[in-house]
Protein backbone atom coordinates (compact mmCIF):
# COMPACT_ATOMS: atom_id res chain seq x y z
CA UNK A 1 0.00 0.00 0.00
CA UNK A 2 1.35 3.41 -1.00
CA UNK A 3 0.67 6.78 0.61
CA UNK A 4 -0.83 7.88 -2.70
CA UNK A 5 -3.32 4.98 -2.96
CA UNK A 6 -7.03 5.53 -2.50
CA UNK A 7 -8.11 3.06 0.19
CA UNK A 8 -11.60 1.58 0.41
CA UNK A 9 -13.13 -0.60 3.10
CA UNK A 10 -15.97 -2.81 1.85
CA UNK A 11 -18.29 -4.90 4.01
CA UNK A 12 -18.48 -8.14 2.07
CA UNK A 13 -20.89 -11.06 2.44
CA UNK A 14 -19.67 -13.82 0.10
CA UNK A 15 -22.00 -16.33 -1.50
CA UNK A 16 -21.96 -19.73 0.23
CA UNK A 17 -18.78 -21.59 -0.66
CA UNK A 18 -16.86 -18.48 -1.75
CA UNK A 19 -13.85 -17.84 0.52
CA UNK A 20 -13.65 -14.28 1.87
CA UNK A 21 -10.20 -13.77 0.32
CA UNK A 22 -11.62 -14.64 -3.10
CA UNK A 23 -14.56 -12.28 -2.58
CA UNK A 24 -12.21 -9.44 -1.56
CA UNK A 25 -9.94 -10.05 -4.54
CA UNK A 26 -12.98 -10.11 -6.84
CA UNK A 27 -14.16 -6.71 -5.55
CA UNK A 28 -10.67 -5.25 -6.05
CA UNK A 29 -10.44 -6.62 -9.59
CA UNK A 30 -13.97 -5.74 -10.69
CA UNK A 31 -13.62 -2.17 -9.44
CA UNK A 32 -10.33 -1.64 -11.28
CA UNK A 33 -8.84 -3.60 -14.21
CA UNK A 34 -10.73 -6.90 -13.97
CA UNK A 35 -13.27 -8.13 -16.46
CA UNK A 36 -15.21 -11.34 -16.90
CA UNK A 37 -12.79 -12.79 -19.44
CA UNK A 38 -9.24 -12.45 -20.73
CA UNK A 39 -8.96 -10.27 -23.82
CA UNK A 40 -6.03 -9.83 -26.19
CA UNK A 41 -5.77 -6.11 -25.34
CA UNK A 42 -4.75 -7.04 -21.78
CA UNK A 43 -1.26 -7.50 -23.18
CA UNK A 44 -1.13 -3.90 -24.38
CA UNK A 45 -0.88 -2.42 -20.89
CA UNK A 46 0.55 -3.19 -17.48
CA UNK A 47 -2.53 -4.50 -15.69
CA UNK A 48 -0.45 -5.16 -12.60
CA UNK A 49 0.36 -1.45 -12.35
CA UNK A 50 -3.29 -0.39 -12.47
CA UNK A 51 -5.17 -3.12 -10.63
CA UNK A 52 -6.80 -2.65 -7.25
CA UNK A 53 -5.45 -4.92 -4.53
CA UNK A 54 -7.27 -6.43 -1.57
CA UNK A 55 -4.46 -6.05 0.96
CA UNK A 56 -6.30 -7.14 4.13
CA UNK A 57 -9.51 -8.89 5.09
CA UNK A 58 -10.98 -9.36 8.54
CA UNK A 59 -14.15 -10.91 9.95
CA UNK A 60 -16.83 -8.55 11.28
CA UNK A 61 -17.20 -9.40 14.96
CA UNK A 62 -20.69 -10.60 15.84
CA UNK A 63 -21.77 -11.03 12.21
CA UNK A 64 -21.96 -14.37 10.46
CA UNK A 65 -20.14 -14.57 7.12
CA UNK A 66 -19.40 -10.83 6.94
CA UNK A 67 -15.94 -9.41 6.35
CA UNK A 68 -14.25 -6.07 5.85
CA UNK A 69 -12.16 -6.18 2.69
CA UNK A 70 -9.56 -3.41 2.45
CA UNK A 71 -8.73 -2.45 -1.13
CA UNK A 72 -5.96 -0.13 -2.36
CA UNK A 73 -6.31 1.61 -5.72
CA UNK A 74 -3.38 3.23 -7.55
CA UNK A 75 -3.96 6.94 -8.02
CA UNK A 76 -3.39 6.67 -11.78
CA UNK A 77 -6.77 4.93 -12.08
CA UNK A 78 -8.63 8.18 -11.39
CA UNK A 79 -9.20 11.41 -13.26
CA UNK A 80 -7.84 14.35 -11.31
CA UNK A 81 -10.49 16.42 -9.54
CA UNK A 82 -13.42 14.13 -10.43
CA UNK A 83 -15.59 12.77 -7.63
CA UNK A 84 -17.84 11.27 -10.29
CA UNK A 85 -15.03 9.26 -11.85
CA UNK A 86 -13.70 8.15 -8.47
CA UNK A 87 -17.04 6.82 -7.22
CA UNK A 88 -18.02 5.34 -10.59
CA UNK A 89 -14.74 3.46 -10.66
CA UNK A 90 -14.87 2.22 -7.08
CA UNK A 91 -18.56 1.37 -6.64
CA UNK A 92 -20.16 1.73 -10.06
CA UNK A 93 -19.82 -1.85 -11.20
CA UNK A 94 -19.41 -4.13 -8.19
CA UNK A 95 -22.78 -4.40 -6.46
CA UNK A 96 -24.29 -7.02 -8.75
CA UNK A 97 -21.30 -9.29 -8.52
CA UNK A 98 -22.14 -13.03 -8.50
CA UNK A 99 -19.49 -13.99 -5.92
CA UNK A 100 -21.18 -11.74 -3.36
CA UNK A 101 -24.45 -11.95 -1.49
CA UNK A 102 -24.07 -8.39 -0.20
CA UNK A 103 -21.59 -5.54 -0.47
CA UNK A 104 -21.38 -2.09 1.08
CA UNK A 105 -18.73 0.60 0.91
CA UNK A 106 -18.00 1.40 4.57
CA UNK A 107 -15.11 3.84 4.37
CA UNK A 108 -12.84 5.62 1.93
CA UNK A 109 -9.45 7.26 2.45
CA UNK A 110 -8.46 9.81 -0.13
CA UNK A 111 -4.78 10.79 -0.10
CA UNK A 112 -3.79 14.44 0.11
CA UNK A 113 -2.16 14.23 -3.32
CA UNK A 114 -5.58 13.44 -4.85
CA UNK A 115 -7.53 15.91 -2.69
CA UNK A 116 -5.28 18.68 -3.99
CA UNK A 117 -6.48 18.03 -7.56
CA UNK A 118 -9.94 19.36 -6.67
CA UNK A 119 -10.27 23.06 -7.41
CA UNK A 120 -13.09 23.58 -4.93
CA UNK A 121 -15.93 26.04 -5.27
CA UNK A 122 -15.32 29.26 -7.22
CA UNK A 123 -15.96 31.30 -4.06
CA UNK A 124 -16.54 30.75 -0.37
CA UNK A 125 -19.22 31.28 2.25
CA UNK A 126 -18.45 35.00 2.59
CA UNK A 127 -19.45 35.64 -1.02
CA UNK A 128 -22.68 33.68 -0.44
CA UNK A 129 -23.44 35.74 2.66
CA UNK A 130 -22.72 38.97 0.77
CA UNK A 131 -25.05 37.97 -2.09
CA UNK A 132 -27.82 37.01 0.33
CA UNK A 133 -27.07 39.83 2.79
CA UNK A 134 -27.31 37.26 5.61
CA UNK A 135 -24.78 37.36 8.45
CA UNK A 136 -24.33 36.06 11.98
CA UNK A 137 -26.35 32.86 11.61
CA UNK A 138 -26.41 29.63 9.62
CA UNK A 139 -27.89 29.78 6.15
CA UNK A 140 -31.08 27.71 6.01
CA UNK A 141 -32.40 25.87 2.99
CA UNK A 142 -34.41 22.89 1.86
CA UNK A 143 -35.04 20.54 -1.02
CA UNK A 144 -38.42 20.97 -2.71
CA UNK A 145 -40.71 17.97 -2.23
CA UNK A 146 -42.27 15.94 -3.67
CA UNK A 147 -39.10 15.50 -5.63
CA UNK A 148 -40.91 14.41 -8.80
CA UNK A 149 -44.28 15.25 -10.30
CA UNK A 150 -44.77 18.97 -9.62
CA UNK A 151 -45.45 21.25 -12.57
CA UNK A 152 -42.98 24.08 -13.07
CA UNK A 153 -45.59 26.57 -11.85
CA UNK A 154 -46.29 24.62 -8.66
CA UNK A 155 -42.58 24.10 -8.13
CA UNK A 156 -42.13 27.87 -8.31
CA UNK A 157 -44.98 28.30 -5.85
CA UNK A 158 -43.25 25.96 -3.39
CA UNK A 159 -40.00 27.91 -3.78
CA UNK A 160 -41.86 31.16 -3.09
CA UNK A 161 -43.50 29.79 0.07
CA UNK A 162 -40.14 28.53 1.34
CA UNK A 163 -38.45 31.89 0.79
CA UNK A 164 -41.35 33.85 2.28
CA UNK A 165 -41.29 31.47 5.25
CA UNK A 166 -37.73 32.49 6.07
CA UNK A 167 -35.48 30.07 4.21
CA UNK A 168 -32.44 31.51 2.47
CA UNK A 169 -32.42 29.10 -0.46
CA UNK A 170 -34.00 26.00 -1.96
CA UNK A 171 -32.47 23.31 -4.13
CA UNK A 172 -33.62 20.77 -6.67
CA UNK A 173 -33.63 17.13 -5.68
CA UNK A 174 -30.98 15.18 -7.58
CA UNK A 175 -33.73 13.32 -9.49
CA UNK A 176 -35.07 16.58 -10.94
CA UNK A 177 -33.66 17.34 -14.37
CA UNK A 178 -35.80 18.29 -17.36
CA UNK A 179 -38.62 15.76 -17.39
CA UNK A 180 -41.81 16.13 -19.47
CA UNK A 181 -43.86 17.25 -16.44
CA UNK A 182 -41.36 20.03 -15.61
CA UNK A 183 -38.83 21.18 -18.18
CA UNK A 184 -35.70 22.88 -16.89
CA UNK A 185 -36.35 26.18 -18.68
CA UNK A 186 -39.91 26.41 -17.36
CA UNK A 187 -38.73 25.66 -13.82
CA UNK A 188 -35.98 28.27 -14.14
CA UNK A 189 -38.40 30.97 -15.33
CA UNK A 190 -41.00 30.31 -12.62
CA UNK A 191 -38.32 30.15 -9.92
CA UNK A 192 -36.62 33.35 -11.11
CA UNK A 193 -39.97 35.14 -11.02
CA UNK A 194 -40.81 34.07 -7.47
CA UNK A 195 -37.29 34.76 -6.18
CA UNK A 196 -37.55 38.38 -7.36
CA UNK A 197 -41.07 38.59 -5.92
CA UNK A 198 -39.97 37.22 -2.53
CA UNK A 199 -36.97 39.57 -2.42
CA UNK A 200 -39.18 42.57 -3.16
CA UNK A 201 -41.62 41.78 -0.35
Amino acid sequence: VKDTDILAAFRVTPQPGVPPEEAGAAVAAESSTGTWTTVWTDGLTSLDRYKGRCYHIEAVIGEDNQYIAYVAYPLDLFEEGSVTNMFTSIVGNVFGFKALRALRLEDLRIPTSYSKTFQGPPHGIQVERDKLNKYGRPLLGCTIKPKLGLSAKNYGRAVYECLRGGLDFTKDDENVNSQPFMRWRDRFLFCAEVIYKAQAE
